[in-house]
């Protein structure tokens, strides 16, 4: 990893630990080594530029596409029967969001982000989704499929429209100095909160059917970490493909429980979660069809929609960059810039326009659960996660094979859930070296923003009515919409609440804040290694005016 050796700034470095005037004589008897803080991790085998060999890459491509698949199913099975959808149109909602995300994916690491994250479903979207259904649960349609239809077309329509919040956000430059605002302290809650605000993704779900849950995740921690260790040959592949080995296994023995009859005579819920025949998308894709643009008609375009998706778009914003963060950690890629944040959050917007011409069910944001697999495998290469798209767009067109993975237990995908987003939440702590974590006022900054980043969205959710009403109930909906989406995702409310109180309150020295080590990260030209993770492939930069770069 030669990148790492380059640490010349274009201005003099800050001066090393000179911020506390005069330690005081250490009394204690022994003394354990102090870490100096690394702005890369060096215990990755492939950092973001660096490629396995081909067919290791293709591996890796899959793992992240079975990655990303089951969050996809997981949004589409819980909202599209709601919607009146049959299982049919399930299958195709589902072959429209893999397509959007091996699209998003590919524009992101090409012309966006340049990180290898895979741009997977977001559940930000389902709030705005519900007060839609609710909107037309109550009028009447001839079939429940006409009521499905109506809804996609609204949804297309207020998607085509929120979409340019994002791209006057990230074109115009603003989302960028928003993020000047930020430093250590902030980042630490954010992406802590990009991991762990999905809790509910991980054992909750994972308890919806413990049979097949529970020893997948205790069989991915033993042979991921645990049996890699018996042979030196076992190390490399273990490590890297332990999570495509264990879903065999674990779907091979849900399956056998399936056909021998263990779930006959059990509650319709748990025959929903084990059973490996229950998703119906086997029987019900087709075998070829290609997404096209306003497959379901033409949009509908109503305000009230309109404004709860501009939510929608913010949080999913929010916490992209949050990831993002993880991401360039997780890669050994230093902090993301923030022209960089700019340009990935109005590519976004561009994406959620292609999404709602298309017909997708949801946005995408940047996805955690992908991220984690980086740290998971010690691989941050960007090839890999360019090839994952390949897999995307491939299962999104050829519907019956991309059906016969999307048949894997939820539960399945949740016990991975556990690991990866934990990973995430983890990486968002090693912030926390570049600041002095024994200033009372960062302990103070840290503590409440993480403590309401997850107290705070969980009494939003926890308050909301089964057909989706939040806390806040004006009688403008459009305000309820944008209020209860905003502070139903943590990492949303993370980013308000670090980035007031870290600006707002005084530091004793602004080493403190870790400002001195934040700052090269922010400029373009501020630090040489800015340049070599997050320019333009091709020589695009010459063509481009310098204001965008």
């Amino acid at each position: 990893m030669g990148e790492t050796e380059n640490h010349h700034h274009h201005h003099p470095p800050p001066p090393q630990a000179a911020a506390p005037p005069a330690a005081p004589p250490n009394l204690a008897l022994s003394r354990g080594p102090t870490w100096t803080p690394a702005e890369q991790l060096h215990q990755l085998q492939y950092c973001i530029h660096s490629n396995p060999s081909w067919p290791q890459s293709l591996l890796l491509a899959f793992q992240h596409y079975l990655v990303n698949l089951g969050t996809t199913v997981l949004i589409a099975s819980n909202i599209v029967p709601l919607m009146g959808g049959t299982h049919g149109d399930k299958a195709r909602v589902i072959q429209v969001l893999l397509f959007m995300s091996g699209i998003n994916t590919l524009l992101q690491t090409l012309i966006g982000s340049r990180l290898p994250t895979v741009m997977g479903a977001s559940i930000a979207y389902t709030l705005p989704l519900f007060s839609i259904i609710n909107d037309y649960n109550d009028e009447d349609f001839a079939s429940p499929h006409d009521r499905f239809v109506h809804s996609m077309r609204t949804i297309q329509g207020s998607m085509i429209v929120s979409s340019f919040l994002n791209i006057i956000l990230g074109y115009g430059r603003a989302w960028g100095e928003l993020t000047r605002f930020f430093s250590p302290i902030v980042v630490v809650p954010v992406v802590c909160l990009v991991g762990l605000g999905l809790f509910a993704r991980g054992f909750p779900l994972l308890g919806n059917c413990v049979e097949i849950g529970l020893p997948m995740l205790i069989l991915l921690m033993i042979c991921q970490q645990y049996l890699k260790r018996i042979h030196s040959r076992a190390h490399l592949i273990l490590e890297r493909f332990a999570l495509l080995l264990c879903i065999g296994i674990v779907w091979a023995f849900a399956a056998i429980l399936t056909v021998s009859g263990a779930y006959n005579n059990v509650k319709p819920a748990t025959k929903q979660s084990c059973r490996t025949d229950r998703s119906f998308l086997m029987s019900s894709a087709p075998w070829i069809k290609i997404p096209y643009p306003f497959q379901w008609g033409t949009p509908i375009f109503r305000a009230s929609h309109v404004f709860g998706m501009l939510g929608a778009a913010l949080v999913s914003s929010a916490e992209s960059t949050g990831t993002f963060f993880a991401a360039a950690r997780l890669s050994g890629a230093t902090a993301p810039p923030a022209h960089v944040l700019s340009r990935s959050i109005g590519l976004q917007g561009i994406g959620m326009l292609l999404e709602g011409l298309f017909g997708s069910l949801v946005g995408t944001t940047a996805s955690v659960e992908n991220v984690g697999l980086l740290g998971l495998t010690h691989i941050g290469s960007r090839r890999v996660v360019q090839i994952s798209t390949a897999f995307m767009i491939f299962f999104s067109i050829f519907g019956k094979f991309g059906a016969f993975f999307a048949s894997i237990p939820l539960p399945i995908f949740a016990a991975i859930y556990c690991i990866l987003l934990g990973i995430v939440a983890a990486s968002g702590i090693t912030f926390i070296q570049f600041a002095n974590s024994n200033s009372m006022r960062n302990i103070y900054v840290l503590g409440v923003s993480l403590f309401l980043g997850l107290s705070i969205p969980q009494y939003f959710v926890t308050s909301r009515t089964f057909d989706g009403h939040g806390p806040v109930r004006t009688n403008a909906v459009w305000f309820n919409d944008i209020l209860n989406t905003i502070f139903s995702s943590p990492a949303t409310v993370a980013i308000i609440v670090g980035t007031l109180l870290d600006n707002t309150l005084e530091a004793n020295h602004v080493e403190d804040r870790g400002i001195p080590w934040w700052k090269p990260f922010q400029h373009s030209k501020g630090d040489v290694r800015t340049e070599e993770f997050y320019s333009y492939p091709l020589r695009i930069n010459e063509y481009l005016p310098s204001r965008f770069l």
